[in-house]
Parts: structure tokens; C-alpha cells; sequence
């Protein structure tokens, strides 16, 4: 390959308009804001059957104690495994084309959920409805950093992010509300139909954003035009199409083993999401059994929780994307470890367990219900700090493999979420809310310093790799 027949943007690069950096910024929120909202809505339909586990189990018939937790936590068994397949996907064939596939089989599996049978059958299509779902998940990011420098990517990934958690949080409420009000099955039909119309809208709004996919369309060009078939992209691969596609299947899973930065980061998250959802999935006994509150009440407790993760996102916003432009006026290389200041990981760190505390020794002591809910609320606010700030942290790193590195994460995260909320109720029937919760909180108080730590050392532990693996 001789460099002259090299196809990359055209010059000066900061001006071509094919380069999704320099797309005008209402084009660039439009794709930002179509996939953050299909973001919003499928951790929503992870949570949404909360609420109506009882009324399932007794529609088919099922006595087990494992199946009204494992009902939720399966679609986040669906979390886990897509990413190792639809994040390298996007990084042979582009995001847009995953996106596409993966809304229109979301919706055929949605529907299946709404028209099963038995309990078998529940399952399976939950899960696969989290296998397809998890699509803008793991890539959203990978969009972000296609068409946001890093100084303006906080904001961004951060509102991306707030859906992600948010989601689980309304769920429930609005599953609470609409068995009430029409049965489980209609929450399916609903989202079906809401999934539908975005789905629709995003054929029109979405644009490819993955510079290797985009140059390679323009190589293509150049050689139809000229008729010499000597150009080609310059980020193409000199591998062949088969050693390309087995590297990027492998790539997420090469991150999370060889790469302790992401192993790290990622065991972190994990388990902050895992506790997330084991709350999740137990939220409604606490208050039917404490408060006596009805299937659409215990959905409303989860509001406690989005009031928390907003409040969060807004400090993200202001305190994120500052750093980074101060630390740039002042002339000096920003880096990926100014995602993680001590202004954000501290008080991140320090008031997810601290919540976990109040709402599991309140709701012991049958404290007023506002009090368990506050909380709730202050959980919520650590968890999308921390939970955006590692998110960007890992797009900074590996901005070529973004879409890899937040797949690697979402696979572990996925995991704790199915596999964590499983002996939740056990525990907590074991132990009690109080201890139980207590329990929780040290465990995370005791990885607390993990994101502090990278803030400081990062830079070096980030050139740490095992074996000399190459993605």
C-alpha cells in the first residue's frame, strides 16, 4: 500500500464536514439524544416486571422462590452476553447498521414477552430482548466519542448515562401502574409500540459515525471514480476480513483479562450495578411487607432513586467537562485521568454506601417511609458519578476501541446485575434489612478507593498489559 493512495479526510481535517467531529452540532445531538433515549428505554423494560413478579408467578402456575427475582435479572443475563458480540460488530461494520438490527429484533422479542405462554418461554425471550437490546448500551458511548472532542464529551456521555441508570428507576413504575391498570402483558405491547416509533425515527435521524467504516465509503469512492483500485482507507486493517472479525469478537474479552486498568474498573462497576439491581428486585417487598404499600405504590418508590441521579447528572455536568477545558486553557495535555477528580469519584465513592446505610437501618426500624427513600435518593447520586466518570474514562482510553472497551464493561456489569439480586432475598431474610444493607455498604465502602487510586496512578497502570496481547 503506497501512502499517496492513502484515503483519509480532506484538509485541513478540522474542516471537513465528512468528519463526524465536525458535523454541526444539532446533527450531532440529534444522534446523541436518539440514542440516549433508546438507552432510557431498555434498562427501563429490565426493571418494569419488578413490581408484577407475584402476579406472573401466579398467572403460570410457579411456586419457586428463585423465579420472581430471576425474571428480572435475566434480561441483564441478555446485558452480559450481547455486548461480546454486537460491540466488535460496530467496529467491522459501523454502529448504525447494529443499531438497526438490533432495535428491529428488540421489538420481535418484546413481543414475545407479551404473547408467552409459560414461564420457560417468559424467560427466554427476556433474555433475548436483553441480548438485543443492549446495543446502544455498549456502543452509545462509541458514537459519543466519534462526534464529541474529548473537553465536550462529558456532558454528552454523562446524559447518555443518566438513562441508563434512570431507566431501571422508572420501570417499575410505570410496570407498577399498568398491571394495575390492564395487566403485565400490556407493559410489553407498550413498549413494543414506543420502541417502534423510535426505532422509526432513528432510520431517519442516525448517521454512520465510525471513522474507519466512513473512510473506507469514501475509499470506495475514489476508486469507482478513478477506476484504480490502488486507494484504500487509511485506517483500514492490513489483517484479512477473517483475522479482522476474530480479533474484534476476542477484543472485549482481551480488555477485561489483559488490560488490569479495565479489569479493575469494570470489577468496580460491577459490583456498584449488581447492588444496584439486587435493590431493584427487592424494593417492592420492603415496602408491601414494611409499609404496605400496593404493586403501583412500591413502583413509586423507585422516584426516590431517579430524583437522586438526576441531582447527580447535574453535578457531573458542571464538574466533568470544566476540569478538562481548565486543564487545556493552561496549555497542559489533557489526559483520560481527568475523568476521575477527587471533585466526582470522592463524593461518588463515599455516598453510594452511605445511602445503603439509611435506607437499610430506617426500613429496619420502620422509620417514615421518606427517610428509607432519602436513602435510596443519595445511592442514586453516587452511582451515576461514579458510573460516568469511569465511562468516560474508558472511551478516553481507548478511543479507537471505545466501543470494545464499554462492551468489555457492560459484560461484567451485566453479569453482577443477573447473577448478584439471585440470593438477595435470602439474605436479607437471613440477616434482616438492616445488617443486610449494612453489608452492602461495606463492600463497597471497602472498594471506594478503586476510582481514587486510578485518578492518581492511572497513566501507569494504564500501560500495564499481561502477556503483551495486542487488540
Amino acid at each position: 500500500m503506497h501512502p499517496d493512495f492513502a484515503v483519509s479526510w480532506d484538509e485541513p481535517e478540522d474542516e471537513d464536514t465528512q468528519n463526524p467531529l465536525n458535523w454541526p452540532p444539532k446533527e450531532k445531538w440529534a444522534n446523541i439524544l436518539v440514542i440516549s433515549f433508546i438507552s432510557f428505554l431498555v434498562p427501563l423494560v429490565s426493571s418494569m416486571l419488578a413490581p408484577a413478579v407475584t402476579v406472573v408467578s401466579e398467572e403460570f402456575h410457579t411456586s419457586s422462590t428463585l423465579f420472581p427475582t430471576f425474571v428480572v435479572s435475566i434480561f441483564i443475563l441478555g446485558f452480559a452476553s450481547g455486548p461480546l458480540v454486537l460491540a466488535p460488530l460496530s467496529e467491522i461494520y459501523g454502529r448504525v447498521p447494529v443499531y438497526h438490527t438490533a432495535n428491529l429484533l428488540f421489538i420481535v422479542f418484546i413481543v414475545g414477552c407479551a404473547v408467552s405462554q409459560s414461564a420457560s418461554m417468559l424467560l427466554v425471550f427476556r433474555f433475548l430482548s436483553g441480548f438485543v437490546g443492549v446495543a446502544t448500551i455498549a456502543i452509545g458511548p462509541g458514537s459519543i466519542a466519534d462526534v464529541m472532542p474529548r473537553e465536550r464529551r462529558g456532558r454528552a456521555v454523562s446524559i447518555w448515562a443518566v438513562g441508563t441508570i434512570l431507566g431501571p428507576m422508572i420501570g417499575p413504575i410505570v410496570g407498577g401502574y399498568v398491571t394495575e391498570k390492564a395487566g403485565w402483558r400490556w407493559m410489553f405491547w407498550i413498549i413494543a409500540i414506543v420502541t417502534g416509533v423510535t426505532a422509526t425515527a432513528a432510520l431517519f435521524v442516525l448517521r454512520e459515525t465510525y471513522p474507519p467504516v466512513l473512510l473506507e465509503r469514501k475509499a470506495a469512492e475514489t476508486r469507482k471514480a478513478t477506476g484504480d483500485e490502488r486507494y484504500y482507507s487509511k485506517l483500514s486493517s492490513k489483517v484479512s476480513f477473517t483475522q479482522m472479525f476474530k480479533h474484534s469478537i476476542m477484543r472485549p474479552t482481551k480488555m477485561l483479562i489483559f488490560f488490569p486498568v479495565v479489569t479493575v474498573l469494570c470489577t468496580y462497576v460491577a459490583i456498584l450495578y449488581g447492588t444496584l439491581y439486587l435493590l431493584f428486585t427487592t424494593y417492592s417487598f420492603v415496602f408491601e411487607e414494611i409499609y404496605g404499600y400496593s404493586t403501583f405504590a412500591a413502583g413509586l418508590v423507585f422516584l426516590a432513586g431517579g430524583v437522586g441521579t438526576l441531582a447527580g447528572l447535574l453535578y457531573v455536568g458542571v464538574f466533568s467537562d470544566r476540569a478538562l477545558k481548565k486543564r487545556a486553557s493552561t496549555g497542559k495535555a489533557v489526559t483520560p485521568e481527568d475523568r476521575l477528580p477527587l471533585v466526582i469519584t470522592l463524593p461518588g465513592a463515599l455516598t453510594f454506601p452511605v445511602g445503603l446505610f439509611i435506607y437499610g437501618w430506617t426500613a429496619q426500624k420502620h422509620i417514615h417511609w421518606i427517610v428509607p427513600q432519602i436513602g435510596t435518593a443519595v445511592t442514586g447520586f453516587g452511582s451515576i458519578l461514579i458510573f460516568t466518570s469511569i465511562q468516560t474514562y474508558l472511551v478516553d482510553a481507548f478511543e479507537q476501541y471505545a466501543a470494545s472497551a464499554i462492551g468489555a464493561n457492560a459484560v461484567l456489569r451485566g453479569l453482577a446485575g443477573a447473577l448478584i439480586p439471585l440470593g438477595g432475598l435470602n439474605m436479607y431474610r437471613a440477616l434482616g434489612w438492616g445488617w443486610g444493607n449494612t453489608l452492602l455498604a461495606f463492600v463497597t465502602l471497602a472498594i471506594a478507593p478503586v476510582p481514587l487510586i486510578l485518578g492518581i496512578y492511572g497513566a501507569s497502570i494504564r500501560k500495564v498489559k499481561l502477556f503483551s496481547v495486542t487488540l
